[in-house]
């Protein structure tokens, strides 16, 4: 517990932050994220944080040595894709007890639990994640997971993230430090090159990454390792032979870029994908660093001819959308890297944020939005579902973009709404991401199903009000006749 207590305490001091650079000594020790309330969800735990970064790893076998109940983290719950192994979507736990707590039995079900693993599956290696339960009645999970590396033959990676230490985003960070302690540099490759790189903080969500791993290989360069999407452990544990890196989310695993450099002499700087002038300006970064380590220069001419014949296919593409979606108002209602890349992205078409939120984004990402929408006013750390409502109720945005958390706030206001988080089901990273989020956001706000139940229901509208129903006449009309016929009968009846 006092190896994991110097850790937690390691990682707020981290400082490649820039908001904690400007913390005193005792705000620094507190952290960046609020204090946990027990019994509180707090939009999730430390293990579950540890688990988000670590699950996309697809040939390990990810084992919670906890209660049945602690495995509700499911491979699925992120929509993160894998292009070959699927052990990561096999849950494995070691299902502890009562019996086996007041027993003392779970190190003994762990170490078995592992064994039976390798025998099963034979991975590459095993992760292992304590949880709240066995991390307070004091289960060695270090000296378990050493011994079955010994006896077993395969590497077997405690990590130390159980719930109650804090936040989910600390979880994110103690996941990278697992990684360096146990993983990262404990193989040699035998074919490092001048042209290779680490992503890190990379999910590959629904595919993303598929999506700027082309361009990559276009220009030549090899992505040593994604850091976590699609990601294998032969290519993490060789990740250290990297000559340069791309920190896609700086508030997951910002520690670990910083950590790799001063190791290893990997430089790195954060970018984004999103949007066609980030994702070529993330380009020209990524070779102007390989550059700086040695690459040849000529990399630099052939990175901005691929820029130049990509944009002009993906404008292209945009033109159609372009008087469409001019001037069209976009609510989003999201955080991190996504507070101002997606920004970025939509106002390079004309688009008008008329709000973003920035509760999970560092001071970094606050000022690039400042820079980007010069204006303040459009930003919020949270917003409460009762203003949400009003907001789009009042037709002040024509769209929200936000995880599936909030759409029912614009359904129940007859407002399109888009999923951007991790959720979606569409890729929206590169140059054809970018095309397919415009086209996504046309298709949602041209959606003809918003003029129908924007129309009042049937039950509210009341009828117009008329001096004769069709009805009255109709049978008015049927006694004149009959009366008619009644006289003509008694004056033939008279005359007889």
């Amino acid at each position: 517990m006092s190896s994991l207590r110097a850790k937690i305490q390691d990682v707020f001091n981290e400082p490649a932050c820039e908001q904690n650079r400007g913390k005193d000594a005792k705000a620094r020790k507190e952290g960046c994220s609020k204090p946990l309330t027990p019994g509180a969800a707090a939009g999730g735990c430390a293990f579950d944080g540890a688990k988000i970064v670590l699950q996309p790893i697809t040939d390990v076998a990810h084992l919670i040595h906890a209660p049945l109940a602690c495995e509700g983290n499911s491979w699925d719950n992120r929509g993160a894709a894998s292009s070959g192994p699927t052990l990561w979507r096999t849950s494995f736990t070691t299902d502890l007890t009562e019996l086996d707590v007041v027993m003392g039995q779970g190190e003994r079900k762990l170490f078995k639990a592992i064994r039976e693993i390798k025998e099963a599956y034979g991975p590459p290696a095993i992760f292992v994640y304590p949880t709240c339960v066995t991390a307070l009645i004091g289960d060695d999970i270090e000296a378990v997971c050493t011994r079955a590396a010994e006896k077993f033959g395969l590497p077997v990676v405690p990590v130390n993230a159980p719930g109650f230490v804090g936040s989910k985003n600390l979880g994110n960070k103690l996941a990278g430090e697992a990684l360096l302690e146990h993983v990262i540099g404990t193989v040699e490759p035998d074919d490092a090159g001048p042209y290779d790189i680490n992503i890190l903080g990379e999910f590959n969500l629904s595919g993303e990454f598929w999506l700027v791993k082309p361009l990559l290989d276009r220009l030549g360069i090899r992505v040593r390792a994604c850091i976590p999407g699609d990601a294998r452990y032969l290519d993490i544990a060789c990740a250290h032979r990297a000559r340069a890196a791309m920190m896609v989310c700086s508030t997951a695993l910002i520690n670990l870029a910083r950590k790799m450099e001063q190791r290893w002499d990997i430089p790195f700087f954060e970018g984004s994908f999103y949007g066609i002038t980030d994702t070529s300006e993330a380009l020209r970064q990524i070779s102007q660093l390989l550059v700086k380590k040695g690459a040849d220069p000529e990399i630099l001419g052939r990175t901005e001819a691929l820029i130049a014949d990509e944009e002009a296919i993906a404008w292209k593409k945009l033109t159609a959308y372009r008087p469409r979606l001019e001037g069209k108002r976009v609510l989003l209602n999201t955080g991190g890297v996504k507070s101002w890349s997606v920004v970025h992205a939509l106002m390079e078409i004309g688009i008008e944020i008329v709000g973003t939120s920035v509760k999970k984004s560092t001071v970094e990402d606050k000022e690039r939005i400042k820079q980007i929408l010069k204006d303040d006013n459009h930003i919020f750390e949270q917003m409460a579902a009762r203003e949400l409502y009003a907001m789009l109720s009042e037709h002040k945005a024509d769209i929200m973009l936000s995880g599936g958390r909030t759409q029912f706030i614009a359904l129940k206001a007859k407002t399109p709404w888009l999923d951007i988080n991790q959720e979606r089901q569409h890729p929206y990273a590169g140059y054809d991401g970018m095309v397919e989020l415009v086209r996504q956001i046309d298709l949602a706000i041209h959606n003809p199903i918003w003029r129908q139940v924007r129309e009042p229901a049937p039950w509210d509208c009341q009828p117009a009000v008329r001096e004769e129903l069709p009805s009255t006449r109709s049978e008015t009309a049927t006694v004149q006749a009959f009366k008619k016929f009644a006289g003509t009968m008694a004056d033939d009846l008279g005359e007889s």
